[in-house]
């Protein structure tokens, strides 16, 4: 039984990394943007998500919507107070505008969490279940919660393709990722698209924190971890990769659902980060990633 519950938590867990891990990756591949504050936008979305259902009496649903608005606030702040200016600044050389990107949204990942930290202090904080109940299982007890998030992530997983693949904004987002300055030369506007990328960001980003609130519930502690598991899944994954960042969802969050269950939950973060440095020896570019 042990086994078959490790399988169904494992899947929820790592479909709901999938969906973190998405935006990140999405970001990444078409606008070069490693965001390390990643951590702190679902921190942000996940406890303003709570915040507002329970003070508020607006229940789980209403509390998510706020949660997601809050995560693309965020996310456009991010972008347009610390990222933009950075690669507008004509004192930074284009050679370390990467290293200035990173330094920058590391700085204002640690404000967010220490500003999450006085509004709402570090005491984990978790979320009513979109969906209440048990439901057995093949014989395992497991939450009707759960399996909805699983359904959540996919469907918004199925929406994503359909955005990329079959629409015309999402053709121009692929090849803003394979060729940005040929795009420039056909009359498109980067920034737009750039604009575009983000906005789908913050809500991939607000919506992970808000199903997380609801399964394991959030603190401002958690956000140095979010932003780790995140890393790992699109280095292991292959940067820019999406399906690379899916297929490493699932080995991260069952590597770390297998630790919770036969050692230890507070030894759950160890494995990404395992993972992370033997990936940096053995395959650099991850399981899809470019050479």
């Amino acid at each position: 039984m042990r086994g078959l519950q490790i399988l169904i938590d494992g899947f929820a867990i790592s479909s709901l990394y999938g969906i973190g891990a998405l935006g990140f990756t999405l970001l990444f591949g078409v606008c070069g943007v490693l965001n390390l504050a990643h951590g702190g936008i679902i921190l942000v979305a996940g406890l303003f998500g709570w915040w507002f259902a329970s003070e508020y009496g607006i229940g789980p649903y209403g509390g998510a919507a706020i949660g997601i608005l809050a995560g693309l606030i965020a996310s456009y702040i991010t972008y347009f107070l610390v990222v933009r200016p950075i690669q507008r600044s004509r004192a930074i050389p284009k050679s370390e505008e990467e290293i200035f990107v990173l330094t920058g949204t590391l700085l204002w990942g640690v404000m967010i969490q220490d500003g999450m930290d006085y509004l709402f202090s570090n005491n984990p904080v978790t979320m009513q279940p979109l969906l209440p109940g048990v439901i057995n299982l093949f014989g395992v007890r497991t939450p009707r919660n759960e399996l909805l998030i699983a359904g959540i992530c996919w469907a918004v997983i199925g929406l994503l393709y359909l955005l990329v693949n079959h629409t015309r904004i999402g053709k121009q987002l692929l090849a803003a990722a394979i060729n940005p300055r040929g795009l420039t030369l056909l009359g498109f506007q980067l920034s737009r698209i750039y604009l575009v990328v983000w906005t789908i960001y913050g809500l991939l980003a607000g919506l992970a924190g808000v199903l997380l609130a609801s399964f394991f519930g959030v603190s401002s502690d958690n956000a140095g971890n979010l932003t780790a598991s995140a890393f790992t899944i699109v280095i292991l994954g292959g940067l820019g990769s999406v399906s690379g960042s899916l297929i490493a969802a699932y080995v991260v969050g069952y590597a770390e659902t297998l630790t919770a269950y036969l050692l230890a939950p507070t030894l759950r973060p160890i494995p990404a980060l395992l993972i992370l440095i033997l990936v940096l020896y053995i395959r650099p570019r991850g399981f899809l990633g470019r050479r």
